[in-house]
Order: structure tokens, then C-alpha cells, then sequence
């Protein structure tokens, strides 16, 4: 391990269907590639990035659920999966994380469960990807009480880039009530397809408006088949097609983000 600083990056949007989860799992899986130790951590009782890395969501699997549970709050250790590829481990999600937020909705200190089940464990790792679910909850406001940052992934689409308003609303009341060395590291636009108008036109507005412009990142995901292909055989796009536009646009990702 280098002595640089962890990087805690929550990948967040609250509008479904923008590339969140394929942006956890891939980028991840291109950051293992440029030698960085990589903990994903799925909060998404979806567990969308859990089968991305090819992991099988069982009952008897220790999970994130068990690390914001009241009762039997088990150490973070016991929840770390290596997966098939060197450098890159998870901590797997469970459809029980949807309980977490009844079960946690009268406790002090709710918002801070998951931060405090990292202590000592953090600095194992060079990054520390989370994904969250696509709403706001009580299991996204904890990860942006534990993330440094976070990346926002932006289907180019209106219906996607009317969105982040309130997404950036929210990034700023977290940052003013609970986690004030949260920030923004940077918006991703994907999905852009540029035989279409509206992709065009979309990505020209994240260039161009005052309040996204300079988090935009040089890189865009552009939409393919192959890395939903990839997600279905649980297998980043990285290594289940090494030439494909997905694997250049998310390894080209990767290496801004280290940039950055």
C-alpha cells in the first residue's frame, strides 16, 4: 500500500436507469487494473453491483445489512469478499437492506451507522467505491455521511439532467448538517449516443451551465450493449470484453479520476 490519503467515492443519483450501479462496477474494475486496491461496497438493496462482479446474492451471506443493524452489528471484516480479481473486494448487498431503514429510523446517530463500521479498515484500500440506491434514504444519507466524495453519473437525457438540481440540493444540505468534507469530485455523462440530437444537446448543456461545467469529466461513457452484456454474465466490461468502447471509455475514467 502507498501512503496516499483513501479516497472514499460515493456514486449517487437519484433518478434511476442513469448508469450508477454499471459506473461502480466498472470503474472500479478499471481502477483494480491501474494497480489500486478497490473495495466496492453495494448499499443498494438492488444488489445491482453485487451480480456485476459475478457474486450471488445467498441468505446465509454476511452482507451490508449486517453492518447497520442494531442487534448483531458484525465487524466490517467479516463482510469483505475478495472476487476473482486482484485488487478488487466487496462487500455484497442483500434485499434485508430495505429493512435497515425501519430498523434504524428511531436510533441516535442513525446517519453515521456505516461510517463507524469502517473504523480501522478504511486505510486498507486506495478507493472505496459505494453505490447507492436510486432515491434518497437513510441508506444514501449514510454514505454521504462516510463518503469524501462523490461522482454523479448523467444519462444524457432531459429527463436526467433536470434531475441533478436536486441532487446537488441535497449533496449541499449533507454537506452543511452532517459531512462537511463532502464534495463533488465530478459528473459523468453516459450513455451518449452521438447519432442523437438529445445526447448531443445534453452534453453541451453539462459543458456549458455555471453550476456543472468545471465537475464535468473529459471522459464520456458512450451507450453499449456490451457492458450490459458484461452485468449480465457478472463480469466488469474491463475483463469480460478488453476492446470493446466500454473498456476504453471506463479504463479513460479511471485514469482521470487518479488525475483528479
Amino acid at each position: 500500500m502507498n501512503n496516499r490519503q483513501t479516497r472514499i467515492i460515493a456514486v449517487a443519483n437519484e433518478k434511476g436507469g442513469v448508469g450508477k450501479t454499471a459506473t461502480v462496477v466498472n470503474l472500479g474494475a478499471a481502477l483494480s487494473l491501474t494497480n489500486k486496491k478497490v473495495l466496492i461496497v453495494d448499499m443498494d438493496p438492488q444488489h445491482g453491483a453485487t451480480r456485476g462482479v459475478g457474486v450471488d446474492v445467498e441468505d446465509s451471506m454476511a452482507n451490508a445489512y449486517d453492518l447497520m443493524t442494531i442487534e448483531e452489528q458484525i465487524p466490517v471484516q467479516d463482510v469483505i469478499l475478495n472476487t476473482r480479481w486482484k485488487g478488487l473486494d466487496l462487500i455484497p448487498a442483500h434485499v434485508d437492506l430495505a429493512g435497515a431503514e425501519v430498523e434504524l429510523i428511531n436510533e441516535p446517530g442513525r446517519e453515521n451507522r456505516l461510517k463507524e463500521a469502517f473504523d480501522g479498515v478504511v486505510s486498507q484500500y486506495d478507493i472505496i467505491l459505494l453505490d447507492t440506491p436510486p432515491s434518497l434514504s437513510l441508506l444514501t444519507v449514510n454514505v454521504f455521511a462516510f463518503a469524501k466524495e462523490v461522482i454523479v453519473p448523467c444519462q444524457t437525457h432531459p429527463y436526467a439532467y433536470a434531475a441533478l438540481e436536486d441532487l446537488f440540493d441535497t449533496i449541499d444540505t449533507i454537506k452543511e448538517e452532517i459531512n462537511p468534507e463532502l464534495d463533488i469530485t465530478g459528473i459523468v455523462a453516459t450513455f451518449y449516443d452521438k447519432r442523437t440530437r438529445i445526447s448531443q444537446d445534453i452534453l453541451e448543456k453539462l459543458k456549458t451551465d455555471e453550476r456543472y461545467k468545471e465537475l464535468l469529466f473529459d471522459t464520456v461513457i458512450r451507450g453499449n450493449i456490451t457492458i450490459a452484456a458484461s452485468s449480465e454474465v457478472g463480469k466488469p466490461i474491463v475483463f469480460h470484453r478488453r476492446g470493446s468502447y466500454g473498456t476504453k471509455d471506463y479504463m479513460a475514467l479511471a485514469e482521470e479520476l487518479v488525475k483528479t
